[in-house]
């Protein structure tokens, strides 16, 4: 599967009757990479929620390489090429890192799971462990490498160096560099560590309770000390 477009508008959605998201706007080329910062509580995740399905959708739309996702569950996003990597490590901790990837190759031949080991090393070291058994930081390698198997167009990667070390921090964003190099895929990543999501985008959209506070490059970003401080409660 290619890369497709994103394309977000006055997308308006939340939990029951409750409103999280109020007319979010923005939009992703094929391939690109987007950055989405804020402070906690502001809406990063149930956007992404949104896109996957999850939340009650109250209006606006998102087109998916020009596919409406609004109507569609989420088995039928993940077909039409979504795929989504939470902020909890779904993995299945019975089975070992090996027949976990075997799950998200969907169809694919099994020798495809080659494809995650040679973007995580770590997971052919450990591919006859069981997913219990890994550390935080291999759990999240393990549940994005399932997911990425699966062949998405966009990507979603919700705070996926939450709680880790440095050194896996930085084996992940290469990982997701690495990845975005190849223009296979597009990527959203919601991410809490602002120097290492401003290295990796090249769009940064930034919520202030639901909604788009700003929108812009790393560059434009990175002039504006001011923006920074303000909604994202930061020094510079």
């Amino acid at each position: 599967m290619q890369a497709a477009s994103l394309e977000i508008a006055g997308l308006t959605a939340g939990y029951g009757p409750t409103r999280i998201l109020e007319e979010v706007s923005f939009s992703v080329p094929a391939g690109g990479r987007m950055a989405v910062l804020g402070r906690n509580g502001m809406g990063k995740t149930t956007l992404f929620a949104t896109l996957a399905g999850q939340t009650n959708f109250h209006g606006g739309s998102a087109l998916l390489g020009g596919v409406e996702l609004t109507g569609l569950d989420g088995s039928a996003r993940a077909l039409a090429g979504l795929g989504y990597v939470p902020q909890h490590r779904a993995i299945f901790k019975s089975l070992t890192v090996e027949e976990n990837l075997l799950v998200g190759i969907k169809g694919r031949p099994a020798q495809a799971i080659e494809e995650a080991y040679a973007l995580f090393p770590r997971l052919k070291e450990r591919r006859n462990n069981a997913g219990g058994k890994l550390s935080g930081g291999e759990q999240q390698m393990l549940t994005t490498a399932r997911t990425i198997l699966g062949q998405p167009s966009v990507l979603l990667l919700d705070e996926p160096l939450e709680g880790l070390a440095p050194v896996i921090c930085d084996e992940l964003m290469a990982a997701f560099t690495s990845l975005a190099a190849t223009k296979a895929m597009t990527i959203l990543l919601v991410e809490q560590r602002i120097k290492a999501a401003l290295s990796f985008a090249e769009i940064v959209l930034i919520m202030e309770r639901g909604r788009v506070a700003w929108q812009g490059t790393p560059e434009e970003l990175e002039a504006q000390p001011e923006v920074v401080d303000r909604l994202l409660g930061v020094g510079h």
